[in-house]
């Protein structure tokens, strides 16, 4: 009789419950992860129920399927997901929409947060480190037309931080190390964001720190392929500044 890794098939369940939950928007049902893992409904119920206790999966009904906490995403972007590699097409047309219409600096950081948005389908920034009013963003919209920002009231104060943008910039322009820093839901510590994740990396000019780059989005992205978006923008940026 082969020995079953508990740890290991709660890990699986938790990954599938939560790219599910990235992909489709709704709750995951007991019976869809069942199906995958060819095991009962019954069974995953209780794997469910221990994700649950441990803080990593919710109801958001009396009944009905799961959906992902902030530390079960924050599990989900540390521990289980893979990095996609970008499609060469992806690189070339990243490396061409940030180069277009570029004569002066401004022009790169103008264009950036639009590139951004494009690429990842949510809101794109640009902030510069030393200059607190250097701070252009694109894509709001994008963000308000996901299924977490139908309630007025979360529109409304989604708007008023991207109008006071001070804290939004506290956070952005934040000490990190490593290439890329995700901040989830409660993590960023403000009401106004508690169903955002924010993706910020660092640009520099002639190997000088001078900005960062970041993604606003909902909690529910698509952070395999986001994070090495994002790295790679980061990476042209920093040589179409070199010219400069």
């Amino acid at each position: 009789m082969r020995k079953v890794d508990y740890n290991s098939r709660r890990r699986s369940v938790l990954n599938s419950a939560i790219s599910r939950y990235i992909k489709n928007a709704l709750p995951v049902a007991s019976d869809e992860i069942a199906e995958e893992f060819d095991l009962s409904s019954a069974t995953i119920r209780n794997i469910f129920s221990e994700l649950d206790e441990s803080g990593f999966l919710k109801h958001p009904y009396t009944s009905g399927g799961r959906v992902p906490t902030d530390k079960g995403y924050r599990y989900y972007v540390d521990f289980l997901i893979r990095q996609m590699e970008l499609l060469d097409e992806e690189k070339k047309r990243i490396l061409k929409d940030c180069k277009k219409k570029i004569r002066r600096l401004d022009d790169a950081l103008e264009n950036t947060p639009e590139v951004i948005s494009e690429i990842t389908h949510y809101a794109g920034i640009v902030s510069i480190l030393q200059l607190q009013d250097k701070f252009f963003y694109k894509g709001i919209s994008r963000i308000i037309d996901q299924p977490e920002f139908k309630d007025a009231d979360k529109i409304r104060l989604l708007v008023r931080l991207m109008e006071d943008k001070e804290k939004l910039l506290e956070i952005i322009n934040r000490d990190f190390s490593g290439k890329v820093k995700v901040y989830i839901g409660s993590e960023l510590g403000l009401a106004e964001m508690e169903n955002c994740s924010l993706i910020v990396s660092g640009f520099n000019l002639k190997n000088r720190p001078l900005g960062r780059l970041a993604v606003l989005g909902p909690m529910r992205m698509e952070y395999d392929h986001i994070i090495p978006t994002l790295e790679y923008i980061s990476d042209v940026l920093n040589q179409i500044l070199e010219e400069f």
